[in-house]
């Protein structure tokens, strides 16, 4: 029996209703996941291009690295973890790596942070991975503790907003803690009173490629402040108020601004605009501080200190989830000429999930030029581009 046309134009209406009501509650969100929140291109990697050695002297081995009183070449600096008991196993797969592809030539020791004693196969496991001297230190309890100003019943409150905002670590007190130390604190620890300059590692990275000069003196001998291998996005959300009372700061200080700063870099509206928008003006941008080699008397300057002073009090270390990458990049990008932040473009590095590989010769292990082996929307996470265009590649 045919179907009357008023009945099938109704059916028909009901199924577009239908379609557009289910479309309504499946679409996309617009997120920082979604199209919506990236308006740029996933450039060809730079790291396809040859990658050679940094230009400029370099100082390679020679006996004056020796290990022990010996190595009277090397200078004021260390590598540096950060790391707790039960992380040996990662923390050995990092020496490994590290050792093998640069410190056995150069014996720089190694000072390992915890804010508990290390257990003695801690240390007997550590001491047989390499030549060098190895130093464990405990964090002293007032850079450790959270500060007294910060209101329990508020942080609780907080760690819920956080946790709804889908923030990771929100709920453990230990990452909020860990974040403020190694943003203000780490480099006022007594057993780095006379080091200058150091190498961050953590457990579970990898080093891909066979670095034959001493990194510590490149930074010394070409008068660089910072080096980093990756630079991303961070997730707005965990930082809502980080710019805003860095603009406070500012209105405070102007005069810390540096006449060559990477501001664009840091506050780049275009490439990812809802990261911008919540984060209040803010890029996200930063450099990936668990690769980070630095000199030390930055963070120890005036500037920065009084820099980390007003976000300490601010209390976003465990209201919000203020990481030690953001506050770094921050006042690197303020605060220092960009032209003394350099990129080690021939450093091969990874840290889950995202890589830096050169073209090199001298690397195996990683494939060139892949920024990350996860899905593919976290190619968008790639801050890269906006820091060659605002600062260069050198």
């Amino acid at each position: 029996m045919a179907i009357a046309r008023p009945v099938r134009a109704l059916a028909l209406a009901v199924f577009f209703v239908c379609c557009f009501f289910l479309y309504t509650i499946w679409r996309p969100a617009s997120s920082t996941k979604s199209s919506a929140d990236f308006h740029g291109t996933i450039e060809r990697d730079p790291n396809l291009d040859p990658t050679g050695e940094p230009e400029g002297n370099l100082v390679r081995a020679t006996e004056g690295y020796a290990p022990g009183i010996a190595g009277t070449s090397r200078i004021n600096a260390t590598i540096l973890a950060l790391v707790r008991n039960e992380e040996l196993d990662g923390m050995l797969q990092s020496m490994q790596d590290l050792e093998r592809t640069w410190n056995s030539k150069f014996n720089y020791p190694w000072t390992f942070f915890n804010d508990v004693p290390f257990t003695e196969e801690f240390k007997r496991r550590t001491r047989a991975a390499t030549k060098a001297e190895t130093r464990y230190e405990v964090i002293p309890n007032e850079h450790w503790d959270v500060p007294s100003w910060i209101n329990d019943d508020l942080y609780k409150e907080s760690v819920k907003i956080l946790e709804e905002n889908e923030i990771q670590y929100a709920d453990m007190i230990s990452y909020h803690k860990m974040c403020r130390w190694n943003s203000g604190l780490f480099y006022k620890h007594p057993a780095l009173a006379d080091v200058q300059y150091y190498w961050r590692v953590e457990p579970k990275v990898h080093f891909f490629c066979d670095i034959d000069y001493d990194v510590f003196r490149y930074m010394q001998d070409h008068n660089k402040t910072y080096g980093f291998t990756i630079t991303l996005y961070d997730a707005p959300k965990s930082i809502p108020t980080l710019w805003p009372e860095t603009n406070k700061f500012i209105a405070q200080h102007p005069e810390y601004l540096h006449e060559n700063r990477a501001e664009q870099w840091l506050t780049d509206r275009e490439r990812r605009p809802i990261h911008n928008q919540e984060a209040n003006g803010y890029s996200t941008c930063h450099f990936w501080s668990n690769f980070e080699i630095a000199d030390m008397n930055f963070w120890r300057s005036q500037t920065y200190e009084d820099y980390f002073n007003h976000l300490d009090r601010a209390g976003g270390f465990f209201y919000e989830r203020w990481g030690d990458a953001p506050v770094h990049s921050i006042a690197l990008g303020l605060f220092e000429d960009k032209s003394k932040i350099h990129w080690f473009r021939d450093i091969g590095y990874q840290h889950i999930p995202f890589f830096n590989c050169p073209n090199s010769p001298k690397c195996r292990g990683c494939v060139t030029g892949r920024f990350t082996d996860g899905e593919a929307w976290l190619n968008k996470e790639d801050c890269r581009p906006l820091w060659f265009k605002y600062a260069g590649m050198k």
